[in-house]
């Protein structure tokens, strides 16, 4: 009986196989603004970008997404694509492409990346069993070794209060007496004096933008000769290079 229902199953599967006729395969992404992205977990890999890549074809893959303010030496990232097999709660790297060390520009800039990569999955349309699911995923994470951004905009020293709060006469009543500046609050509060933070517009939050994959395709060999098990990629306005090897080992978000 097991044996018959297996059979049924690979008679299944091979109903369901795309024609080989298939020029490419899409897994359909969202998100096409490059979203402001802190690190995650304790600056574990964090999945932007996700792709259902069961049932696919191909085994090599092109995606493309943008960066926006990646700058050099304050906000730079590491950039992965990994792929997972899902079961149930289970969700297992089987396998992720070399670590791209984003480096941004010296100043503000969107940057643009197009990644070619042979995936690995072991199973493609005739994946191993009818509940099993696999996804193509752009991870990423803070690279380590540039400092934290730290802001540096301009303060002026005065009194500052918040704007609901009201003086003593109603209003926002200051007091001049003793040579110190005071300023009352209702009840017995008193507004702090010290250096007060100019806003400039500016994102100082620190985090950086990239954005989801504006597309994932899967090709055949003959029209994406440049994909390896490593990775290749090309960018635009952005500094960029290749670090470490694949290692499907490294902690990711778990999600």
């Amino acid at each position: 009986m097991n044996e018959l229902a297996e059979l049924k199953r690979r008679m299944s599967a091979i109903e369901r196989a795309p024609a080989p006729v298939t020029r490419f395969d899409r897994y359909p992404v969202v998100e096409w603004a490059a979203q402001g992205r802190p690190d995650v977990g304790g600056n574990v890999w964090s999945s932007v970008g996700i792709a259902n890549a069961t049932g696919l074809t191909f085994d090599r893959i092109e995606t493309k997404f943008i960066t926006d303010y990646m700058l050099t030496g304050k906000r730079e990232a590491e950039v992965r694509l990994a792929a997972y097999r899902h079961n149930g709660n289970s969700r297992t790297c089987v396998s992720a492409s070399s670590v791209l060390n984003i480096t941004g520009t010296p100043t503000r800039g969107i940057g643009v990346v197009v990644l070619r990569w042979i995936h690995g999955i072991p199973y493609g349309w005739d994946y191993s069993d009818s509940t099993t699911i696999y996804t193509i995923e752009l991870q990423h994470r803070y690279k380590v070794g540039p400092e934290p951004f730290i802001s540096n905009r301009q303060q002026v020293f005065g009194m500052f209060k918040r704007e609901k709060d009201r003086g003593a006469d109603g209003g926002g009543g200051v007091d001049v007496g003793g040579g110190n500046w005071v300023a009352y609050q209702s009840g017995n509060n008193r507004s702090a004096i010290g250096y007060v933070t100019i806003p400039d517009g500016a994102d100082e939050s620190g985090a950086y933008g990239i954005s989801a994959m504006h597309y994932c395709v899967g090709l055949p060999k003959e029209r994406l000769p440049q994909a390896t098990a490593k990775g290749t990629g090309t960018w635009w306005n952005t500094g960029a290079s290749w670090g470490r090897d694949p290692d499907v080992t490294e902690d990711d978000f778990g999600v």
